[in-house]
């Protein structure tokens, strides 16, 4: 069954789906009208916008199912997986729009019955600001990497489909020969740009990249205000999905039995969980003064 965070996350997937199923639609409609290689750069973004958004709910689903005796850790990194597919669908449908822009740069013929074009467009930025929006709002309850992904790419197509406008007005309207090409070109380069963005997020997730300096922080305020910890080290951190791991030592009096330290790492688990729902935490304590050997880097400092 799916968690709160994870129900979110799904419902903006599937929003997605139906977004760039519509302007799938017209702008397969306005591309054999117009004839237009901007506009047809735009379709090409919107179909691979629709594969993309149903591989993102399929993600956003698996990553909401619990752990298992295979996957122990839960399923999260299927949304970076997915984010991956995502890219790739993105670079190369900048890539193909580049080339027919460069090809088209050599054709004298200008795009017809750009009133087409135009008005499909304009449906276009305000069914993907709509979208834009509610992916945003989705967002500040969910940190699906998959949502991010696809909220990346349609606030780019905002701009995508100003620059149809703009092309087909230059080219046909101001008499500007080769403006729908140019703007066919400079479109292919911008989705570029956003799926090294995208990517960047991704690889950083497989990659178990370590939390925002400011976020750990945040987290070793809250971990150490036990009056009974005389320490923090050691401090890990990752993100897998919708869900963050976590795992330090701390130093704890010598002369503690087990069953008072094993009260208050829970004492400490508890002040955790209410301030980073959410988070799995793992706590190792040391008697204090204990060190364990260097694992390759020394970023976390004592904190008492």
């Amino acid at each position: 069954m799916l968690g709160v965070t994870d129900h979110v996350a799904s419902r903006a997937a599937m929003a997605s789906v139906a977004a760039a199923s519509v302007l799938l639609v017209l702008k397969s409609y306005a591309a054999w009208a117009t004839g237009s290689v901007a506009m047809l750069g735009s379709l090409a973004d919107s179909g691979l916008d629709l594969l993309a958004s149903v591989v993102a709910l399929y993600s956003v689903r698996l990553a909401a199912q619990p752990a298992d005796a295979d996957h122990r850790f839960g399923h999260g990194k299927a949304e970076a997986i997915a984010a991956l597919f995502q890219i790739a669908l993105i670079t190369l449908s900048a890539g193909a729009i580049c080339v027919h822009a460069i090809n088209r740069l050599d054709d004298a013929a200008a795009p017809v019955n750009i009133e087409y074009g135009v008005g499909v467009s304009a449906i276009a930025i305000a069914v993907t600001l709509a979208l834009v929006g509610y992916q945003r709002r989705a967002l500040r309850k969910s940190r699906s990497l998959a949502v991010r992904t696809d909220n990346l790419h349609y606030e780019s197509d905002l701009y995508l489909n100003l620059s149809v406008i703009a092309a087909l007005v230059l080219e046909q309207v101001g008499g500007l020969r080769g403006a729908d090409a140019l703007f066919g070109l400079g479109i292919s380069l911008w989705l570029a740009w956003n799926a090294w963005r995208a990517a960047n997020h991704a690889i950083d997730e497989l990659m178990d990249r370590e939390w925002p300096e400011e976020k750990r922080q945040r987290f070793l305020a809250v971990a150490s205000q036990h009056p009974e910890l005389k320490g923090i080290h050691d401090l890990r951190t990752r993100t897998s999905g919708t869900h963050d791991f976590v795992q330090f030592h701390v130093w704890v009096d010598p002369a503690m039995t087990v069953a008072h330290a094993h009260q208050v790492m829970d004492e400490v688990e508890e002040k955790l969980a209410a301030a980073f729902p959410g988070t799995e935490v793992l706590i190792h304590p040391d008697p204090e003064g204990h060190r364990d050997p260097p694992l390759g880097r020394e970023r976390d400092r004592d904190r008492r």
